[in-house]
């Protein structure tokens, strides 16, 4: 195998944000073919670039200069189309067991143009049990040239099965720092220093969320919105309005995520169905009824799914608040880093009204409530309980 040419902060690697011992232990095992392994586990938090490392060490991999990203293979690597490197993402708010078992078919062809066969399955810890069997059963009898990388958000048994895990060579990202983050959004996307700096240090180490707020005016408005709640909690009447707010912004974005996708799907499954066309058109078009029902459960998960990320996103967003005025509280001489630093005077305050145990308690509250979505609890009761548990004393 040619050894790697590439520099370490050139080529695909550019992608990986923050993460020079990842890069430098991804390019060894390009390098020293005893190195390598058949089967990789990205983990980090969120935001950490798993699956972009994953995606990166892909294209490295096809391309004979290890990674130059200037090539065929890199870039159709990249680009999502490249025929030897398959990429599940779920669409629902699980892996199902058909995908994984596709996935493993898949892996047992040699590779078609490429060096090697690579699946990259991301949000791994959403595999359901069967899913995990499958992908458990390709990783203990890997075909040759096939390279299987699952990323998770940690090793903890509830994101990844401990049998899976011991399997698989373990790569570890963290948090890129505000700097790192900031820095790219700079170099790569033109974005204004200052609405850098700011969107950096507002996304909680999250790179991708760094570049809606950078370019997307309307996610700035919904975090101002979210993190506005917890002062605004007074009364009931205040509890419940700020839980159809919520409510109201998660199916805006909901929405706004997947009507043009659906419509553009269901016609084009109609139009190869035949579905309106006179003479033996409206024969397969009946024939088709159940494939377009199969096609309304798949848009209804993943629109499940996305409100759910949306829920998520603001719970996330409203504890790192709380957390803010417990370290505020706590250490007001102190000048810890913050969650959100642009919403200092607003912690400042919950600290003042709620004080530390009452902070702390807040974060439970919000920790309960992402489990309770997690369990299928109706999304407007868990968050009108949440709001409750959230409002301010008297």
């Amino acid at each position: 195998m040619t050894a790697p040419v590439v520099a370490p902060d050139e080529g695909v690697w550019t992608q990986v944000i923050g993460q020079p011992a990842v890069v430098a232990e991804l390019r060894a095992a390009i390098a020293d073919p005893t190195a390598m392994t058949h089967a990789w586990l990205f983990t980090g938090p969120p935001g950490s670039g798993r699956s972009v490392a994953a995606r990166a060490f892909a294209a490295a991999l096809q391309c004979p200069a290890g990674g130059d990203g200037t090539c065929h293979q890199c870039r159709t690597v990249l680009a999502g189309t490249h025929a030897d490197v398959h990429v599940i993402v779920p669409e629902g708010l699980f892996i199902r067991v058909e995908e994984a078992r596709d996935l493993v078919r898949v892996a047992g062809r040699a590779p078609s143009g490429g060096r090697w066969q690579v699946i990259i399955v991301e949000d791994a810890d959403r595999m359901n049990e069967g899913a995990a069997n499958a992908v458990l059963k390709m990783i203990e009898e890997p075909p040759p040239r096939t390279v299987v990388m699952l990323c998770a958000p940690s090793l903890h048994p509830d994101d990844i099965s401990v049998t899976v895990r011991s399997r698989c060579r373990v790569i570890g990202l963290r948090t890129p720092t505000v700097d790192a983050i900031a820095d790219v959004l700079i170099r790569r996307d033109a974005v204004d220093p200052a609405l850098a700096a700011w969107s950096a240090g507002a996304s909680g180490g999250h790179v991708g969320r760094a570049r809606r707020l950078a370019r997307d005016e309307e996610a700035r408005l919904t975090r101002k919105a979210v993190l506005d709640v917890p002062l605004r909690l007074v009364s009931l009447a205040a509890c419940l309005d700020a839980a159809d707010d919520l409510l109201g912004a998660a199916k805006e974005e909901t929405e706004a995520a997947t009507g043009v996708r659906d419509a553009a799907e269901t016609e084009a499954l109609k139009a190869s169905l035949g579905v309106g066309a006179r003479g033996p058109g409206v024969a397969a078009g009946r024939g088709g009824a159940g494939q377009l029902k199969e096609l309304e459960r798949q848009q209804q998960r993943r629109a499940t799914r996305i409100g759910r990320d949306s829920f998520d996103r603001a719970l996330v967003d409203l504890a790192g608040l709380y957390r803010d005025a417990l370290v505020r509280c706590s250490a007001p001489g102190e000048t810890l880093p913050l969650n959100h630093p642009d919403r200092r005077a607003d912690a400042e305050e919950l600290g003042r009204r709620i004080g530390a145990e009452g902070a702390l308690r807040r974060i439970e509250a919000i920790l309960d409530c992402r489990r309770a979505l997690e369990q299928n609890v109706k999304p407007q009761v868990a968050l009108e309980a949440l709001t409750v548990a959230l409002r301010l004393p008297s």
